[in-house]
């Protein structure tokens, strides 16, 4: 009698001939893919992407059963793999879950001596489990047990060959002694063939003209190393910025990740050549947009030469400022002069070409130009001060203002005798104060008189006397239309002729007085101790001292006008 406590267990439904010969096919099509992928194992086969997961690669290998590889075994983690990518692979093993363990390389699994053998000869990568650590190196099982030194284990620390016991490993067998039963094994040699291969796939898939993610390896004084993925490229410091710049360190940093262009592989050394700013907007092909003839702008003096100073306005964009727009005061010999390296400057927008990469740029204009308010702040008539610049043959130039220099003739330096040269009375640096003649703004000139300001004896004469005055004089000259009065010495005037001495003019050739007589009489005129005119004047004649009225006094012109009485 059956337990009651054991349950039931159902007899199985009886099969249809055709349940069972379906079954049997699959069975028996499982089996014989397991026998050839067994079989295989140096095999080459092509791979197809189906999915991907956070840590492995699944692919159709045109088994029942699907293949992984490890994201790793792909560039940048697999970031580019995706369903549908072709990936020729070898079987290495059978994972825990069931997959075929695969291999991007052709990879062998021998299972006896005359397999090692073959492999040993053909020099193929075997796939192998490390068993243990042992003195010196790992205890590796190929099938037999082989031993592979610590130094061709690939890893750096005694961890990482810890790390490696239970683990399948890829290897190459450089040691094969069957009698005495020796194999030894290299894990390093078939890494290092991995990471070349891959290096030239990498660099197979590469042309110029694309754009790659890179890290930032290492920075030099001409540049910066890129890694783009096991690969190195080099980005020149000239090709980092638009903008100057003098050392990468200022840009850049080590472990930046950056995103580059590649400009150039070289067919024969395969080095590659990437660039930076040529992801960037080239910025001469719109600054016509951005910059117009007379407009104010900011910059930077990036460099000083013997003819100017170069000043960036804009990452990429240099101007021009010539030594001759750098002062209107002053004649600049070299451009350290007025600027230095690093000055923050404001200037004027003379000239632009775009297509040569050109910018005009003025200092001075930027100051302003003098002369434009010249003519209303120093018009003629107008007192002015200022050092002398410099002497010449024909006369001094005296600064008036900054950038406006006045022109002292020769002959308007001093009033009481003439001088041959400037520097008989003038030296360079000496402040002096002077009329202003005449300015010409367009011409950029000015005319300075310093005598004219210089205080004369008739300047004298015609403050302390006014129209009306009777003063005493002597005729010196007697012409037609007027007679010419000496009133003093260097003061004369002009006297309108009486209707008496139109008729009895005298001979110009009369006698003339002794001239001491003369001064002697002319003097006690003045004090007023001489006799007084007779009723019925005697006409004018040279020599004579009368007595006048003053009619008019000009102190502009420096004119006077009397009468005789």
């Amino acid at each position: 009698m059956p337990d009651d406590s054991t349950p039931e267990i159902p007899a199985p439904a009886e099969d249809s001939p055709e349940t069972a010969e379906s079954f049997g096919e699959v069975l028996s099509q499982f089996e014989k893919s397991h026998a050839h992928a067994a079989e295989s194992g140096p095999q080459r086969l092509q791979g197809t992407v189906v999915s991907l997961s956070p840590e492995q690669v699944f692919l159709d290998i045109g088994y029942k059963i699907e293949g992984v590889l490890p994201r790793s075994a792909f560039e940048n983690n697999a970031e580019a793999v995706k369903p549908g990518d072709s990936v020729p692979v070898s079987i290495t093993g059978r994972s825990q879950e069931g997959y075929y363990e695969l291999s991007r390389f052709r990879v062998a699994q021998p299972r006896d001596w005359s397999g090692l053998e073959q492999a040993f000869a053909q020099r193929l990568a075997v796939a192998a489990t490390v068993t243990g650590l042992v003195k010196g190196g790992l205890s590796v099982d190929v099938g037999v047990r082989a031993f592979m030194p610590a130094s061709r284990s690939g890893t750096h620390n005694a961890a990482e060959m810890e790390a490696l016991v239970g683990t399948e490993i890829t290897c190459r067998i450089t040691r094969l002694e069957v009698a005495d039963e020796n194999v030894i094994v290299d894990r390093r040699v078939v890494l290092e063939e991995q990471a070349r291969a891959l290096l030239e796939e990498r660099k197979k898939s590469m042309k110029e003209g694309d754009v790659v993610d890179g890290r930032v390896r290492s920075l030099v004084s001409y540049g910066a190393f890129v890694d783009l993925g096991g690969v190195d490229g080099l980005l020149h410091v000239s090709d980092i910025s638009f903008s100057r710049v003098a050392h990468p360190e200022e840009v850049l940093k080590v472990g930046e990740q950056l995103q580059v262009k590649i400009l150039k592989i070289d067919p024969e050394s395969k080095k590659i050549s990437l660039g930076l700013k040529q992801l960037q907007a080239e910025p001469w092909q719109t600054a016509p947009e951005r910059y117009a003839i007379g407009q104010r702008v900011t910059g930077a003096v990036t460099r000083l030469a013997d003819f100017g100073a170069f000043v960036e306005v804009e990452p990429g964009v240099e101007g021009l400022i010539h030594i001759s727009e750098m002062s209107w005061a002053k004649r600049v010999r070299h451009p350290q002069d007025i600027l230095k390296a690093g000055e923050t400057v404001d200037a004027v927008v003379l000239a632009i070409k775009p297509e040569e990469r050109r910018l005009s740029l003025g200092l001075k204009q930027a100051l302003g130009d003098p002369w434009a308010e010249a003519p209303r702040k120093y018009p003629a008539g107008s007192q002015v001060e200022g050092p002398v610049t410099k002497l010449m043959n024909f006369g001094a130039f005296v600064e008036i203002a900054e950038g406006i220099e006045g022109l002292v003739h020769v002959s308007e330096v001093v009033a009481d005798r003439r001088i041959a040269h400037p520097r008989d009375a003038l030296h360079v640096g000496q402040r002096v104060k002077a009329l202003i003649l005449a300015i010409d703004a367009e011409k950029r000139q000015v005319r300075l008189s310093i005598k004219q300001l210089v205080p004369t004896g008739i300047d004298e004469y015609v403050a302390e006397h006014e129209p009306g005055d009777i003063v005493s004089g002597r005729v010196i000259a007697v012409f037609t239309t007027e007679i010419v009065v000496e009133l003093g010495e260097g003061i004369r005037a002009r006297c309108r002729i009486p209707a008496v001495s139109k008729a009895a003019a005298p001979e110009k050739t009369a006698a003339r007085a002794d001239l001491g007589s003369l001064s002697a009489m002319l003097q006690a005129r003045w004090k007023g101790s001489a006799p007084a005119a007779s009723a019925a004047p005697e006409p004018l004649a040279p020599g004579q001292i009368r007595r006048f009225r003053i009619l008019s006094l000009d102190a502009k012109s420096k004119k006077i006008e009397v009468e005789s009485i």
